[in-house]
């Protein structure tokens, strides 16, 4: 999965710069939503996919979710900020890791 401009990234690190347990939260919280394809296998939504980036585990969210499922996108921001956990705008993202994909 590429980062583009149209994504933010919820990092898992909080404000202080803890790293923000438990280790499978990317996961737990991307399974939140999910999908079912065509032989009826969860996966994960398009725009929503858990990320290791730099050693950090993240979920990054496509910006297109706040018009396909205001909820949802709501949903993720808000657990952000409940939890203190830091989020960067793709657009940064991209101009500071251009050539740079998830690890």
């Amino acid at each position: 999965m590429k980062i583009t401009a149209q994504d933010i990234i919820i990092k898992g690190v909080t404000l202080e710069g803890q790293a923000f347990r438990p280790g499978d939260w990317a996961d737990r919280l991307s399974s939140v939503l999910y999908s079912l394809d065509r032989g009826n296998r969860m996966g994960f939504l398009s725009c929503v996919q858990p990320v290791g980036l730099e050693g950090v585990k993240c979920v990054v969210v496509s910006k297109r979710l706040a018009s396909l499922d205001p909820q949802a996108y709501r949903f993720l921001t808000e657990f952000a900020r409940d939890n203190d956990l830091q989020v960067e705008d793709g657009e940064n993202w991209v101009k500071t890791h251009p050539e740079a994909g998830p690890t």
